[in-house]
């Protein structure tokens, strides 16, 4: 027993911070803690099971990304969003993923090819599963991961990395507009095909016209209610 518990590594603060953080991601994305709640430090510590050390550390990359916001002699709130914030979520990311598909095309080959390939048919499995709304998520994001990885433009990616949380937070919106959990099934059949495909053109245009449809219906959903 003591050679096999020796290869158990004890959960540290910062353990804990990263497996709160991606528990309040999941909770904020899944609209379990509403858009605009009001968090208190003592509430989340006795509903996560944890002490306050690592929930600060959690709070403060929560807030760091923007899933967060703390609001002087107000507290916590879970980030609200703004039909601002929908625009620039939605310029930003068309601007960057066009510019990805520049830097990346002509460094396409089979391998890479095979791999975007295997990202989507995860997110189908995921989707048809339909048991984890965050899951499906998360996998829809690593799809759209793939053309910044193959830039290998490393600020590219980062500025990708750090839009990511609150794309997450936007792709939520999304789905409950659409008055489901998750993303259709064949709804990357397109942008497959073309990223697979010969055309540069034909793909920055479907980009700006699925990333247009989708912040049109999000925005009807929002503030319509």
């Amino acid at each position: 027993m003591t050679t096999q518990l020796a290869a158990v590594r004890p959960l540290t603060d910062s353990t804990l911070r990263g497996r709160t953080v991606d528990q309040m991601k999941s909770l904020i994305v899944s609209g379990e803690l509403a858009a605009g709640a009001r968090l208190t430090e003592t509430g989340l510590a006795e509903a996560l099971g944890i002490s306050r050390g690592p929930l600060r550390e959690a709070i403060r990359e929560l807030v760091d990304i923007g899933l967060v916001v703390s609001k002087p002699y107000k507290g916590l709130f879970v980030r609200d969003i703004t039909l601002k914030d929908l625009h620039e979520i939605y310029s930003l990311r068309t601007a960057l993923e066009q510019f990805a598909f520049q830097q990346c095309w002509n460094r396409r080959d089979q391998t890479s090819i095979d791999d975007l390939r295997r990202r989507n048919e995860k997110l189908t499995r995921t989707i048809v599963e339909a048991s984890d709304p965050y899951g499906a998520i998360l996998c829809e994001l690593d799809l759209h991961s793939w053309c910044y990885e193959l830039s290998e433009h490393q600020l590219l990616l980062h500025s990708w990395n750090r839009l990511k949380p609150n794309l997450q937070f936007y792709f939520a919106m999304h789905q409950q507009a659409h008055g489901r959990k998750g993303p259709l099934r064949e709804a990357h059949d397109t942008y497959i095909e073309l990223a697979c495909g010969d055309n540069l053109d034909a793909m920055i245009q479907h980009l700006d016209e699925h990333m247009r449809q989708g912040l049109e219906k999000t925005k009807s959903f929002i503030f319509a209610q």
